[in-house]
């Protein structure tokens, strides 16, 4: 009997750098001060930073954003939305950060991680992230 097994794409140090700093550039870009966290497709941190002038609540939350966009395999936006049309039992799912500026890494359809940005307005932010994010299409 063989045994099937699957091959899957993960990120390396060296593309999640590269992916951090396609964000950082489109937060320069706009004058604004983030911090950015990158996780696996298991939800673990890989990479994190934290610019200059930014909020210290923004660390947590681009935490959070991150791990929500790989457990969800959603964009924070997706819950975002849902919650402001009122279904707040989105509230009820665990460890979720439903504010826009969390966003998948897609390596073709298959999310390999997570970028969260957070410390701009929630669009901002999900602009930033998904600069980072565009590096892999």
């Amino acid at each position: 009997m063989k045994i099937e097994l699957t091959q899957r794409t993960v990120l390396n140090l060296a593309a999640v750098k590269q992916i951090a700093q396609a964000a950082e550039d489109k937060a320069r870009a706009q004058g604004l001060s983030v911090s950015i966290a990158i996780v696996d497709d298991a939800g673990r941190l890989m990479h994190f930073q934290r610019m200059d002038g930014t909020p210290n609540s923004s660390v947590e939350v681009a935490i959070g954003k991150a791990v929500h966009a790989v457990n969800y395999r959603r964009d924070t936006a997706f819950h975002q939305k849902l919650l402001s049309e009122g279904n707040n039992v989105v509230l009820g799912l665990p460890g979720i950060t439903p504010i826009e500026g969390g966003v998948r890494l897609l390596h073709g359809d298959q999310v390999i991680g997570g970028i969260g940005v957070s410390g701009a307005q929630a669009a901002q932010d999900g602009e930033i992230a998904q600069a980072g994010a565009d590096l892999l299409k």
